[in-house]
């Protein structure tokens, strides 16, 4: 089956990290214990991390218990935020095929697509790294260790 709604590794792994890291109640996780907790690149993973890093949505510390941790409360930062963070703004305007095949005046689906976007952009908008916390039973990334406890079944889960 398809997923309509196709979203970039590098998107995912931003959403799914801060995510994981609105579970610590600010303490650091290990960029380590995040890639294996998905199951992702570690280096793809960091250069992500320094993506929002970059952006303030995440602060990196260094030492035996360095890590990540989300810069603000988990409830004040939106999946939005996340998202265009990494791939850029959601662009609303333009047509669905990305090159103007029709027009955007004559185009012949009309504003469907326009319309989606916009929806998905408040969808985007409404949901903030709290709700994305809740929805995992366990922290991964426990106490400030910068190591964490891996409890996530990670592809190097031991």
């Amino acid at each position: 089956m398809s997923n309509p709604l196709k979203i970039s590794e590098a998107a995912s792994l931003a959403l799914h990290a801060a995510g994981l890291m609105a579970t610590t109640e600010g303490g650091p996780c290990s960029a380590e214990v995040i890639a294996d907790t998905l199951g992702a690149s570690r280096s793809h993973l960091v250069k992500v991390l320094q993506r929002l890093a970059k952006a303030g949505l995440v602060r990196s510390s260094r030492g035996p218990r360095g890590g990540y941790s989300l810069t603000r409360p988990p409830a004040g930062i939106t999946a939005r935020e996340v998202y265009e963070t990494v791939e850029g703004p959601i662009d609303v305007k333009t047509c669905a095929m990305a090159v103007p095949t029709c027009g955007s005046a004559s185009c012949v689906l009309g504003d469907k697509f326009c319309r989606i976007a916009t929806e998905v952009r408040e969808q985007l908008e409404g949901i903030t790294m709290a709700d994305f916390g809740v929805s995992v039973a366990e922290s991964v990334c426990v106490g400030s260790g910068s190591r964490g406890v891996n409890r996530g079944g990670g592809k190097n889960a031991r």
